[in-house]
């Protein structure tokens, strides 16, 4: 049995996790046109290299990274563009966002995919532009670029990296199931992330509710030698948030405001780890994952392959939905997903899960109420955060509290909603309020860039302004000069001279006439 550490609060929901049945990977089929969004990942949207009428064929680049921080997306089969428009997107914010629609062909015809004969003989330079290049964001529901999170390397000594297969969130089962089947595609693929990392520890985390899956991770880990080891400890929400992972596997926490790489210590996904192992050895980008669909409200839950861009309706047709037992769809867990207010978005690469609850199971919630200031949001807060001080400053738009009272280490997990006898959504303030301060940072910058850009036009004027007045100031200096000279040299008194001359000239030549 390896170590492990506690950490503050937690709390344990009821999990249904038997609900779709992990260990078996479901073909969701192929729908009749996909749509993808420019943006499924942290960062700028990717940039269209495409057009409607265009022809493509499966793994073909759509569209490019635009920028550092931004991945590719790539044709996840083959067909022809027939749209490019805003459409509605998985978001908490229900806000639309630019998408490419692809009809899909039904042939599922692919380019050549080409992977390195050996990665073990490969730069780490080369393996990242392999991934880079396969449009991979983190899985496990962030999407920031993974690119991008493995250069961390080159700001900071690194030691361990950590594959994340907790998936605490009650319903999903879509990593348990996916440790199950490939076991061996996770450990090669962490064995590629080390390699880019230059570390030498590998921790495959795997929580005490996941008998199969932890089976299968030890089985495989065996091959990678002893730099890899499997660490299993008890359930309880929120375990597999990153901070919290590391303080039970290694004992230290993340410093407010840091990272884990400030430790040392890289996290990702088990499909991540996949998804890199395919890019490398197969040369194929990511356009597809695995899905849970689940909820009571479905006859046949599951996890199913799901070509990226898949609708969900589409997946509830499959899943054989039920619409008069559900009254909303959640994308993600009960704990930290959100509700969608329709079925036509698609499937993106941070997609983990669809929950398809019956009223009786997962009730609307009632009508907040005053808080009573009981405390237990505080015990059950995992970063030792005081929810109900910051429910109060969120409220006020206190941004000065927030941040003193650090609002950005809140995970957002919703333990604190969870145990509240109010039924307050506190999480849904915490994300206001971060929004909030964002776009006041946002503001502060453009306002500090507008100032400077006035103060230096300001400066630029001022400095134009002395040169031509020093211009003038020579040009006078020069003309009293030679006007004390003796005026000789005195361009004006020199023309005077000349017209009073061709006066007296023309006045000589009529006298004689």
């Amino acid at each position: 049995m390896n170590t492990f550490f506690n950490i503050h609060g937690g709390i344990h929901p009821e999990e249904e996790k038997h609900l779709s049945n992990p260990g078996t990977v479901l073909d969701a089929g192929l729908p009749q046109s996909l749509v993808l969004p420019l943006s499924q990942h942290i960062g700028k949207p990717s940039s269209l290299c495409v057009k409607p009428g265009d022809y493509v064929l499966g793994g073909q680049l759509l569209a490019e990274a635009d920028g550092m921080v931004s991945v590719p997306l790539h044709a996840p089969t083959s067909g022809t563009v027939i749209a490019i428009e805003p459409r509605p997107v998985p978001h908490p914010s229900a806000l639309d966002n630019l998408c490419l629609e692809l009809a899909c062909d039904g042939e599922d015809r692919w380019i050549e995919c080409r992977g390195c004969e050996d990665w073990r003989t490969e730069t780490p330079e080369s393996l990242i532009s392999r991934i880079s290049a396969a449009g991979i964001a983190g899985m496990g529901g962030a999407g920031f670029p993974t690119a991008v999170k493995l250069m961390a390397r080159e700001r900071l000594p690194l030691t361990t990296l950590i594959i994340n297969g907790t998936e605490c969130e009650p319903y999903i089962t879509a990593d348990d199931t996916l440790m199950q089947v490939d076991a061996a595609g996770i450990v090669e693929g962490a064995q590629i992330l080390a390699r880019i990392l230059a570390v030498e520890d590998i921790l495959l985390a795997v929580e005490d509710n996941k008998p199969a899956a932890l089976a299968a991770m030890r089985e495989a880990a065996e091959t990678a030698g002893e730099h890899c080891k499997v660490m299993t400890f008890p359930t309880k929400y929120p375990s597999g948030g990153e901070k919290q992972l590391i303080e039970i596997l290694t004992g230290q926490q993340v410093p407010a405001g840091g990272l884990p790489a400030d430790l040392g210590i890289v996290c990702q996904n088990p499909g991540t780890a996949v998804a890199a192992r395919d890019a490398v050895c197969h040369g194929k980008p990511l356009t597809d994952r695995i899905v849970t669909l689940t909820g009571r409200a479905l006859m046949r839950p599951g996890n199913y392959r799901t070509r990226l861009g898949t609708p969900i309706e589409h997946l509830l047709t499959v899943a054989g939905f039920d619409p008069s037992q559900n009254r909303r769809l959640i994308h993600g867990g009960p704990m930290m997903g959100f509700a969608l207010e329709s079925a036509a978005v698609p499937i993106v690469k941070t997609t983990n899960c669809i929950l398809v609850p019956t009223e009786q199971e997962l009730p609307t919630p009632p009508d907040a109420q005053a808080c009573i200031r009981c405390g237990l949001c505080a015990e059950a807060c995992p970063a030792s955060l005081l929810p109900q001080q910051l429910y109060w400053y969120a409220r006020a738009k206190d941004q000065e509290q927030l941040e003193r009272h650090h609002l950005a280490d809140c995970i957002e997990c919703g333990a604190c909603s969870w145990v509240c006898p109010s039924h307050i959504p506190l999480v849904q303030y915490y994300r206001a309020a971060k929004g909030m301060i964002r776009e006041s940072k946002a503001e502060k910058v453009r306002s500090d860039r507008s100032r400077d850009r006035f103060e230096a036009r300001e400066a630029r004027l001022e400095q134009e302004a002395i040169a031509r007045e020093a211009q003038r100031a020579a040009r006078r200096a020069a003309a009293e000069k030679k006007a004390a000279a003796g005026g000789a040299d005195d361009p004006v008194a020199a023309a005077i001279a000349r017209a009073k001359a061709k006066k007296e000239s023309a006045g000589n030549e009529e006298s004689g006439s």
